[in-house]
């Protein structure tokens, strides 16, 4: 039988989110011996596809940015399409204008917003949050232009969580280690000329109750030329740390890294990849950096950060804390001050309210039961939710493929209803996109984009580069600017 187009197809879904939780519930739809003749168009506000996995994951993080093949094979497929640069929300197209468009919707849009660590001086010159650094490292079209890291001595990033650790890694990494991956050729300049010889990565726990997984963990103790510490009083602090047998087989891994660490350097201090850290530019890696330091702190909890009387950050201040039995920690009233001039916040993400959806400001989720979204209880027809705006911020990518196979599990229960109810629909929502005035790029143009960004890695003598700014990107894909 041969492929059906997918604006035929009798049953015709929306999955709004083109990140791997939108990507997996569009392959349950259309893979099911269960569904109906499926149709799935994947809309994203971006030009671009696959979501955190181009635009979160580490550009030296090759292995886990390969998964972008896997979710290349479903957004071939003959009954899914891809349209992207289509906003859905205010300025966009409408989540009412959706349910008459299509039988059902998906929304697989993330928790993008960072929380924020209510302290006094989070908003200095020199403080952000960890998501803009990625953003701007990854090429997000939205990401602020500028130099990060410039004129900065030390780093001090607050998390211990896998975003943290990428962070620190960028920033404590040689740039000729950097320079074959794609990250945008902006960034990796201003790497270049980075002074940043000193990171710290500080947690308000112990080490048992850290969120980095082991494999990102030991990246750390691989990088050349970087010197990485840890200090074995701060971890005995941990109730598991002297016993973690009963911990979950991930902290018991991690406690087992950081115990190493402790043990085998001089004073707490390791030096990663076998080489020592020398002293000056031209330390290292040979990238013109100076020697790079790399420490890990734990059971400090942030409670300012402290001007330098010109608005920018000088140091920040931490309460030491202490177990408090219960499973979380508790402050002692010791503080200690880390000089720094710059601060990344990594303490984790929450999702932003949803135009035309009810929403849970305290979870910030959307109200749902097994993926079906609910109003005041009830679920509304049509209507689903995937990924963090489904479950909040938490697992890792594989985690999606479950969570949306719980959705589509709904969806799919109901689809005979939903097609019941209305029959098959009018019309190509492609078209009506078009004549509401929105300018979608299908597969086509993505793949413009994709050899756009090769030439530019040619031209550069790089792999492939990074496009970063909304106009080149929708010039590669050839929409009008």
């Amino acid at each position: 039988m041969p492929p059906v187009p997918t604006h035929s197809a009798p049953f015709r879904v929306a999955v709004v989110g083109a990140g791997p939780s939108g990507v997996y519930a569009a392959q349950g739809l259309v893979g099911s011996e269960e569904s109906p003749l499926t149709a799935v168009d994947v809309l994203d506000r971006l030009p671009c596809p696959y979501g955190l996995v181009r635009y979160g994951v580490a550009p030296d993080h090759e292995k886990i940015k390969s998964l972008q093949r896997s979710l290349r094979t479903v957004l071939e497929h003959p009954r899914v399409r891809f349209l992207g640069n289509v906003g859905v929300g205010p300025g966009g197209v409408r989540a009412r204008e959706l349910l008459e468009m299509y039988h059902a919707v998906v929304y697989c849009v993330g928790a993008a917003k960072d929380r924020r660590l209510g302290i006094p001086g989070e908003d200095l010159r020199g403080s952000h949050s960890a998501t803009d650094f990625v953003s701007w490292y990854s090429a997000h079209p939205d990401a602020a232009d500028g130099d990060f890291a410039l004129g900065a001595r030390s780093a001090v990033v607050i998390g211990v969580g896998n975003v943290a650790v990428d962070v620190a890694r960028v920033l404590a990494r040689g740039v000729e280690e950097l320079r074959p991956t794609d990250i945008p050729q902006a960034a990796l300049e201003s790497l270049e000329r980075s002074t940043v010889g000193e990171v710290s990565m500080i947690g308000r726990r112990g080490p048992s109750q850290a969120k980095f997984t082991t494999k990102e963990l030991r990246e750390l103790g691989a990088l050349p030329g970087v010197e990485v510490s840890v200090r074995e009083e701060e971890l005995a602090l941990d109730p598991a740390y002297e016993s973690p047998e009963g911990l979950p087989a991930a902290a018991r891994r991690n406690v087992a890294v950081l115990r190493d660490w402790a043990l085998r350097g001089a004073g707490g201090a390791t030096v990663a990849g076998g080489a020592a850290s020398g002293s000056g530019p031209g330390a290292g890696s040979g990238s013109g950096r100076v020697a790079r330091r790399l420490g890990l702190r734990f059971f400090l909890r942030p409670v300012e950060i402290l001007d330098d009387g010109a608005g920018a950050v000088r140091a920040v201040r931490f309460e030491r804390t202490a177990p408090d039995g219960q499973g979380g920690v508790a402050g002692t009233g010791v503080h200690e001050e880390i000089e720094t001039q710059l601060v990344f916040r990594s303490v984790g993400y929450l999702g932003s309210p949803l135009d035309g959806l009810p929403f849970d400001e305290r979870s910030g989720t959307v109200p749902h039961t097994a993926g079906r979204v609910l109003r005041e209880g009830a679920p509304c027809p049509g209507e689903y939710v995937a990924g963090w705006i489904k479950r909040g911020p938490t697992g890792v990518i594989g985690t999606n493929r479950p969570c949306a196979k719980e959705t589509v599990g709904s969806l799919l229960a109901d689809a005979a209803a939903l097609l019941g109810t209305r029959g098959p629909l009018p019309g190509d929502p492609l078209e009506a996109l078009r004549a509401a005035g929105h300018q979608p790029v299908e597969w086509p143009g993505w793949l413009g984009i994709e050899a756009a960004e090769s030439e530019l890695g040619r031209s550069l003598a790089r792999s492939t580069v990074k496009i970063p700014d909304w106009d080149g990107l929708r010039a590669a894909a050839g929409l009008g600017i």
